[in-house]
């Protein structure tokens, strides 16, 4: 039987359901990065050295003499978790699918859903050429930047399900709208400059991993500074809202929420660069650095409106007032 007639008999997913699935594609994609600093903190990272078997000749691990079973699980376990992602990924575009039958014109929608699954299958091969590079520190860093993309694209995702598909009509200033692209750069910037920081620092995620022979100290700075700069630019951003007027209670509460979410990265990063890079604190970084990413494409949504959306089936009466928009989460 057909695919598309296969899911047409599906029941048409419900708006909690399309929430739900919106917030566990948010979730798992930001998520498998925080257990993959797990993995290099504990230094687990070549528990599994091959891929995509863990050990020549089976999936699972084996018995090492030169690795403790608890690094070998914690480094296989993140493998499994993988899955996890890849289920919610595939789980977001049969959703789409099902929608995009009873509404054609949900192409924004679909295009979303399908960076998806092909973006975990482009981590897994990144993954895979991590563990056979042994290492590096620059495949760890490309391996950890690759995701970041993913976190964005699944905030995107999850407001796109309760948005229409019309033209983006934008509601803030253009000047505005400039600062805001140019806060998003100066955001992957700092990313990319905290991996030179890893890169350099203690933890390799193997005790015979090869460093970044640079001293962290000047890179730590130039993350930093590249911090301040994103800030400079979050408050130069508030200032032409308020100037522009009009700005949405919505947008208001996500760029506070951005303040509250990077100003507390910073403090984090001062805090583990002073205590010598703490394991514990890492993982804690890695989940700072996706909450920024997650609050700031929130605010990137609330800057543009794409028209009312069709939460049901047009066999089925909307849940909410013909013309409003449904209140997305920040």
């Amino acid at each position: 039987m057909h695919v598309k007639s296969l899911i047409s008999r599906l029941p048409y997913p419900s708006r909690t359901l399309q929430r739900t699935i919106g917030i566990a594609a948010v979730v798992t994609q930001a998520g498998i990065g925080v257990t993959g600093s797990v993995v290099r903190v504990t230094g687990s990272g070549l528990g599994c050295p091959t891929w995509p078997q863990c050990v020549p000749g089976s999936m699972v691990p084996v018995q090492r003499a030169q690795y403790h079973a608890l690094n070998q699980w914690i480094e296989f376990g993140n493998r499994l978790l993988t899955g996890v992602v890849v289920a919610v990924a595939i789980l977001a575009l049969l959703t789409v699918w099902r929608i995009r039958i009873d509404q054609p014109h949900r192409r924004r929608l679909s295009a979303l859903a399908w960076t998806l699954p092909g973006g975990v299958v482009l981590q897994a091969v990144l993954g895979g050429i991590t563990v056979l590079a042994k290492l590096e520190w620059w495949t760890v860093a490309i391996h950890f930047l690759a995701s970041t993309p993913l976190v964005w694209l699944a905030v995107l995702l999850l407001h796109a399900f309760g948005e229409g598909d019309g033209p983006a009509r934008p509601l803030i200033s253009r000047p505005a709208r400039g600062l805001l692209v140019a806060l998003i750069v100066s955001m992957w910037a700092v990313l990319i400059a905290g991996t030179t920081v890893t890169g350099a620092g203690p933890h390799g995620g193997d005790p015979g991993t090869k460093r970044l022979d640079a001293p962290i100290e000047v890179l730590a700075q130039a993350h930093s500074g590249l911090l301040v700069v994103y800030l400079v630019l979050l408050a130069a951003f508030g200032i032409f809202l308020a100037r522009g007027g009009g700005a949405p209670g919505r947008l208001w509460r996500r760029y506070g929420i951005v303040w509250a979410v990077a100003l507390a990265q910073g403090a984090l990063g001062s805090v583990q660069y002073a205590l010598g890079v703490p394991e514990t604190l890492v993982s804690f970084h890695v989940l700072g650095s996706a909450l920024v990413i997650i609050a700031t494409a929130a605010l990137w949504c609330a800057t543009r409106d794409f028209g009312p959306a069709t939460l049901t089936s047009p066999e089925v009466p909307e849940l909410t007032s013909a013309g409003s928009r449904p209140d997305m989460p920040a």
